[in-house]
């Protein structure tokens, strides 16, 4: 695990160095943008004699910042919400994306070469999650619901210094407090406690943010946002969150991205969870 936070680590600093610019004055007042897209995949087969399924695909995102400056501090904050579903011959439509992301930071500009900060990050999903498996003895299918709105939910508030370099690269280190909220599916619980289930867990620990916005070429834009949480008493194992896209502008509405979620928190599973999603689709800005 230690490795590959290294590694992560070492990655963004390597693009930011080669992405570094100088820095320029900032613009005073709200610099917001909002952009909504739509990604839809179709098959569709009719007397087709090699094989496959008819299916139908989409995904819903929406992607916000909005950024108030001024000499003495700035307020940033930053959502993230995606939903998709596919649908597979006569089969139900399956969620296949689903994550609200919203984060916000303080800073206030003291002369120093970093900021003092303070930050607040919620992370849930929309809609329910289901596990799909066969009954061994009718071989009927079966949904098991796993996880629901707010279940898991996250909170982390945090304060410490960060340090910025433009709007291409900021990082940020500082002491936080994770509230992690599940009522019925067990993420808060604590093993440590088998006599009671706890749907509420709170830790006191580190917190290590770093974003990054980098113009490869002219039409293509790489966004990566990488989020690390160690509790105080267990400062060998680090809650992971690595969001990574690529973006090609084709035109104004239509753009291909590609994005890697990788994931690492033992509370929900002990193996690293890493989401890949291809998509083209329409895109447009709000603001």
């Amino acid at each position: 695990m230690r490795a590959m936070i290294i590694t992560m680590l070492s990655c963004l600093m390597v693009v930011a160095s080669s992405a570094q610019e100088e820095k320029k004055t900032p613009e005073y007042g709200w610099n917001n943008s909002l952009v909504i897209g739509l990604n839809l995949s179709q098959v569709s087969l009719h007397n087709w004699t090699q094989g496959g399924e008819s299916s139908i695909a989409w995904t819903f995102l929406t992607n916000g910042l909005f950024d108030f400056t001024r000499k003495e501090y700035r307020w940033k904050s930053t959502l993230k919400l995606t939903h998709g579903r596919t649908k597979i011959a006569d089969g139900d439509f399956e969620k296949t994306d689903d994550e609200l992301f919203f984060e916000s930071v303080y800073s206030k500009n003291v002369g120093w070469k970093v900021d003092p900060y303070a930050s607040l990050q919620l992370r849930t999903q929309i809609a329910p999650g289901y596990k799909i498996r066969i009954d061994p003895r009718t071989k009927a299918e079966l949904r098991d619901q796993t996880s629901g709105f707010f279940d898991p939910g996250y909170l982390v508030e945090g304060f410490g210094f960060t340090f910025t370099r433009s709007d291409v690269f900021s990082t940020r280190l500082g002491i936080a407090f994770k509230q992690t909220f599940s009522s019925l599916y067990g993420f808060a619980d604590d093993a440590a406690t088998p006599e009671k289930i706890e749907t509420m867990r709170f830790q006191t620990g580190i917190e290590f943010g770093s974003s990054l916005k980098w113009s490869i070429m002219e039409n293509i834009l790489h966004t990566s946002k990488l989020n690390l949480f160690s509790a105080f008493e267990t400062l060998d194992v680090w809650d992971v969150r690595w969001d990574n896209t690529v973006t090609a502008s084709v035109n104004r509405y239509f753009n291909v991205s590609l994005n890697v979620l990788l994931v690492h928190e033992i509370a929900q599973t002990r193996r690293t969870q890493i989401k890949q999603a291809l998509a083209a689709g329409f895109s447009y800005t709000l603001m």
